[in-house]
């Protein structure tokens, strides 16, 4: 005979019989249930996932990890700073840079930005900004030619291409016979960024080189601090813990969470609800498995009550509707899995074929950061809800199972 008994048992019962029907198309519809609702929660986890990997990209290309500066707002001996930052194991790189607010004017429009005055060759370690330069280049920032690269966006609002003269107004002023007037410089422009829409990047930034900008907020050999690129941009405010220790009490560190921090835990906030709101559908396919089992077991009175009489002891019964069940589940989860991760990697394509059949758009790049919908797929997601639905299924069989080892054989039997 067949060993185990109660695994061949419990294999028969889930085909199909002449007078059972029903019951093996509600076993049906609860494995494709489960399948439904894995398919479904890959897909949008992956979706949620690609979101995240894009924002992170938007974010990290522009912005750096860690923001080092002192109380003062500016750092005097910044070489001898620098090579302190650069001993720190969790560093990359690090670059000096001058920041002020100023106003941009051309033409008669004025716009307010933050003008950061950079080393070209340095800001190449830390950030992706020379590959975000559509038009010129930023190696063209040399010192003395008051160049300024300016987002796309600034540069629409001003109506400034490359090679045309904006005026830059700084904070600071200058005495002169008339009275306090601002400082402001023309300034050429030699080069147009584009970081892509979400953050505002391309509407607020410009850059210029780091000692025309010392030039032009009178700060002499002084720099505003020292941008730092770090391995794993989740550890920055441990790292810049590590680094105010190492530069002294005189030392102010920022990091990328003090910024973009709470925009970042509400994605997360997000997939995780997510999780759990699209984890019901699987839920509700496994009350279904429990009715299932439960019509089973009311259908297989007689049949338990005769295997009862032939010595099956309620452990066996039990794991005869254990098994039918499982099976259930772990048929349901393996299509689900199968169909989720052929959903994930397919998803981007399947959205741009249905826009391009159709002649719709579902995703705008001025609410969605994209103009098309991004997916990537973690196995450890597949793993987490596949394990997630199998324990919900194995659960979901211990009260028909325990019912049906509760099975009396002389009154099932009375009416046979």
């Amino acid at each position: 005979m067949f060993r185990p008994a109660a695994l061949f048992i419990g294999l028969r019962y889930t085909r199909a019989k002449k007078r059972n029907h029903f019951i093996s198309f509600i076993a049906l519809t609860s494995m494709l249930g489960i399948a439904l609702g894995i398919l479904v929660l890959i897909t949008v986890l992956s979706v949620m996932n690609g979101f995240d990997k894009e924002i992170n990209k938007r974010v990290f290309s522009m912005v750096p990890g860690i923001t080092a500066t002192t109380n003062a707002n500016f750092i005097s001996n910044w070489q001898e700073a620098q090579a302190i930052i650069q001993k720190n194991p969790s560093v990359i790189a690090s670059a000096p840079f001058v920041s002020a607010e100023v106003l941009l004017t051309n033409n008669g429009i004025v716009q307010p930005a933050l003008v950061s005055g950079i080393e070209p060759k340095e800001e190449a370690k830390i950030s992706e900004l020379p590959s975000k330069v559509v038009q010129g280049n930023l190696n063209d920032l040399v010192s003395g030619k008051f160049g300024i690269v300016l987002g796309q966006d600034l540069a629409d609002h001003l109506g400034a291409v490359v090679g045309d003269k904006i005026t830059i107004v700084t904070p600071q002023v200058s005495l002169s016979p008339g009275g306090v007037i601002p400082r402001f410089k023309r300034f050429t422009v030699s080069g147009i960024f584009k970081a892509g829409n979400g953050f505002g990047f391309d509407m607020t930034l410009a850059f210029i080189n780091l000692q025309d900008a010392q030039k032009l907020m009178i700060m002499g050999p002084n720099v505003t601090g020292l941008h730092v690129s770090i391995k794993d941009v989740y550890a920055a405010p441990r790292i810049a813990h590590e680094l105010n220790d190492s530069l002294g009490p005189t030392a102010r560190m920022q990091d990328w969470t003090d910024q973009f921090g709470a925009f970042f835990h509400a994605v997360q906030l997000e997939k995780t609800m997510m999780f759990f709101i699209l984890m019901m559908i699987v839920v509700v396919a496994v009350f279904n498995l429990v009715s299932t089992l439960v019509m089973v077991v009311n259908d297989k009175e007689s049949d338990i009550a005769i295997l009862r009489t032939f010595g099956a002891t309620p452990g066996m019964i039990m794991a005869i509707f254990v098994v039918q069940g499982a099976i259930i589940g772990v048929i349901g989860t393996i299509i689900g899995a199968i169909g989720g991760v052929i959903m994930a990697l397919n998803a981007t394509q399947l959205v741009n074929w249905i826009e391009r059949v159709f002649d719709v758009h579902f995703i705008s790049s001025n609410v969605y950061f994209v103009d098309y919908l991004p997916s990537q797929l973690q196995w450890m997601d597949v793993f987490q809800i596949s394990g997630c639905a199998l324990l919900l299924s194995l659960l979901a069989t211990i009260y028909p199972a325990w019912q049906a080892s509760r099975t009396e054989p002389v009154e099932a039997l009375r009416y046979e």
